[in-house]
């Protein structure tokens, strides 16, 4: 079983990204989570919202951030119940602006989705694609998250 990533999108893109960098004051611009098997899931306003696509990874545009901690069950499933919902123009815009969480229950945008697809629903749409990196680049430094890394597959599998 392979490891999940957070992909962060820094590449120059289209206007749309330029504009929500500007908005977001960061270098990124989209987030992506990128599956064991390839898949790449997140929401998209160019492709109309939570989707997967296989995406051509150049390093150039992306940083990976890997999230050994990460559930595939749980994002999958999410996934299941989000797929097809369309891109959440409003909320990107509010997250920046209101101090309280607001989410749509027919639309997300790409770190809302991500952070939701990682255990974080209460606050997933207060993430931008940079916070998001931030949050789980302090994750992955916590103790239990090295350990549970570092030890081998087998063995965990051996006492669940």
């Amino acid at each position: 079983m392979g490891l999940i990533y957070l992909a962060l999108y820094k590449g120059k893109g289209k206007l749309f990204n330029r504009l929500i960098r500007l908005w977001t004051r960061s270098k990124y611009s989209h987030c992506e989570l990128v599956m064991p098997d390839g898949r790449w899931l997140s929401a998209s306003a160019m492709d109309g919202g939570v989707r997967a696509k296989r995406i051509d990874l150049d390093l150039a545009h992306w940083d990976l951030i890997p999230l050994p901690w990460a559930n595939a069950a749980h994002i999958e499933g999410l996934f299941q119940r989000h797929q097809g919902k369309g891109y959440d123009w409003v909320g990107i815009l509010l997250s920046q602006v209101v101090p309280i969480a607001i989410q749509s229950p027919a639309r997300m945008f790409c770190s809302e989705f991500c952070a939701a697809a990682l255990g974080l629903q209460a606050s997933a749409s207060r993430f931008s694609p940079m916070l998001l990196g931030e949050v789980v680049q302090r994750i992955n430094a916590l103790p239990f998250v090295q350990l549970a890394h570092s030890v081998p597959q087998d063995a965990r599998n051996e006492h669940a």
